[in-house]
């Protein structure tokens, strides 16, 4: 199966139902609402499954992506399409293993975007937005999407992180954090 991305790219997909690539409803919503600040950014992609979401933050200019992905079939689907993708500007990492792990070995590294999509009845969502927020890994400015099902998860608050606003798309919906140490964030709240 291959998957359609930004500019009428083609991905490679794993097959089987080992992953679920975000639906491109949800990625199209996502890149509007992000537009502004993808050019030359650094993205995280956690629980990258076919590396979809890292993609297309290349295809729109980020200039480094690091995925973190459990399965190695995924991560070597990952490494062909990031690959192909890439410009000789780009730089990209995939990182095989526990996203928890993976995530302490990112400590003082810090990302624009974060694009969160575990698999939906995981309990991967507490433990990682804690891991996000221990390990400051979002700029001042940036910005943690979490895809999730409604009946799957319900957004909570995390210390150092603050809920800006949730979208629902169907059956799916991402919540927004930012970091909650951003004073300006806290008393000038962005909707969307």
């Amino acid at each position: 199966m291959s998957l359609r991305i930004y500019g009428n790219r083609q991905l490679k997909t794993v097959p089987g139902q080992a992953t679920r690539p975000t639906t491109g409803r949800v990625r199209e919503a996502l890149f509007n609402i992000w537009q502004g600040s993808i050019q030359g950014c650094i993205w995280l992609d956690l629980c990258a499954g076919n590396g979809v979401m890292g993609a297309e933050a290349l295809c729109r200019g980020a200039v480094s992506v690091i995925g973190i992905e459990k399965a190695g079939l995924a991560c070597r689907t990952i490494q062909q399409n990031w690959q192909r993708i890439a410009s000789a500007d780009q730089t990209y990492q995939v990182i095989r293993g526990d996203v928890l792990v993976g995530l302490s070995k990112l400590a003082g590294q810090q990302f624009h975007h974060i694009y969160f999509d575990p698999p939906y009845h995981s309990d991967l969502y507490q433990p990682v937005l804690r891991a996000i927020a221990r390990h400051q890994l979002l700029t001042p400015d940036g910005e943690l999407a979490v895809e999730h099902e409604e009946t799957a998860w319900e957004a909570i608050a995390i210390a150092g992180l603050m809920l800006r606003t949730q979208k629902r798309y169907g059956r799916t919906t991402l919540s927004f954090y930012r970091s909650a140490v951003d004073a300006d964030v806290v008393s000038n709240p962005l909707d969307y």
